[in-house]
């Protein structure tokens, strides 16, 4: 079903499609692609908004489909080909995040096709955009699957040489906890990104063992004596570069340990945001208010800054390729 969701400042309406099948059903939004509300047998588990105002005002990437570069590129720059091109540095003046000031997440998406469990979204991002050189075409096709998953069909191709790397970036919370600290996470990867005080990977590829980032073996996000400085808003190693098919990557579990998902990825990266900055002042879905660690963020992607640094996994696109992307998560 789709319906008219609100109107953005310059006239362009905005989309809303709704999805079931099965115990899931899922809200979309043209605007961002975004994820707007995920329902796992009736109870939410993505944090979002019940109108666009909050989108355009107050949404920390809630739900939306990241590009044309999710994460971070330092400095804004990047050079392709023996010329440098300099991306716009909406990261607090020093770093280019997530596309831009008005990146994909920003735009409003085009239907392509839809069905009762099923909804392709198209986007043209035209040469120069945000910096970025040559024109890009990119489809995202959300589906839920018979057997209980949120499937995240992401495909981009261009016309000139360009680096492209997207992700799905909605918060989840799976029980409606005001925070998810006590929520179990396992993260399937053996080493990860440190980054410098900016949060940009410093090029070191260190590994996980005795550290706070070791979830190989499930635990517990709550701070332990020493760590409540920490905050997760790092890339995870899951392999050295795109695979063939899906692979497991990570499993979240509610503090009761009725509720599961589990995210299986093409990607070779996987980032832990946990949240611990967030403070939205406006209600989110169902009236509940967004603080520090109110959901958790588990993008697949490329790792960051991979276009500057040579031994990260690629992201130049040419135009003879095709960028493609699967990421699933399945809920039980």
């Amino acid at each position: 079903m789709i319906s008219e969701f609100g109107t953005l400042p310059d006239g362009t309406a905005v989309q809303e499609i709704t999805l079931k099948k099965g115990f899931l059903e899922a809200s979309v939004l043209t605007f961002g692609a975004v994820i707007r509300d995920l329902k796992v047998d009736g109870q939410s588990v993505v944090l979002g908004f019940e109108d666009l105002h909050s989108y355009l005002d107050h949404s920390a990437y809630f739900g939306v489909v990241a590009g044309r570069c999710a994460n971070r590129i330092a400095g804004g720059k990047i050079k392709i080909e023996g010329e440098t091109y300099q991306l716009d540095c909406n990261d607090g003046g020093l770093h280019h995040l997530h596309g831009g000031a008005t990146g994909f997440s920003s735009r409003n998406w085009q239907v392509e096709q839809s069905d009762k469990a099923s909804v392709l979204l198209k986007l043209v991002s035209e040469d120069g955009d945000m910096g970025y050189p040559g024109q890009v075409e990119a489809l995202v096709r959300y589906t839920l699957t018979g057997s209980g998953a949120l499937r995240v069909k992401i495909s981009a191709t261009t016309d000139k040489a360009t680096p492209v790397n997207l992700t799905q970036h909605s918060y989840f919370n799976l029980d409606g906890s005001e925070t998810i600290l006590d929520h179990s996470l396992e993260i399937a990867a053996e080493t990860y990104l440190p980054v410098d005080e900016t949060l940009i990977p410093t090029g070191e590829v260190r590994r996980v063992e005795w550290t706070p980032f070791d979830f190989q073996d499930g635990r517990s996000l709550r701070r332990k004596p020493g760590e409540e400085d920490l905050q997760y808003d790092h890339n995870f190693c899951l392999a050295g570069e795109p695979r063939s098919s899906m692979g497991f990557a990570a499993a979240l579990e509610d503090s009761s340990g009725e509720r599961r998902m589990e995210v299986w990825t093409t990607e070779p990266g996987l980032q832990l945001y946990d949240a611990a900055r967030l403070n939205v002042p406006v209600p989110g879905l169902g009236g509940k208010t967004y603080g520090p660690h109110a959901g958790l963020c588990l993008e697949a992607q490329r790792w960051p800054d991979s276009i500057n640094q040579k031994e990260f996994t690629p992201v130049l696109l040419q135009p003879s390729q095709t960028y493609s992307h699967v990421t699933e998560f399945r809920f039980s």
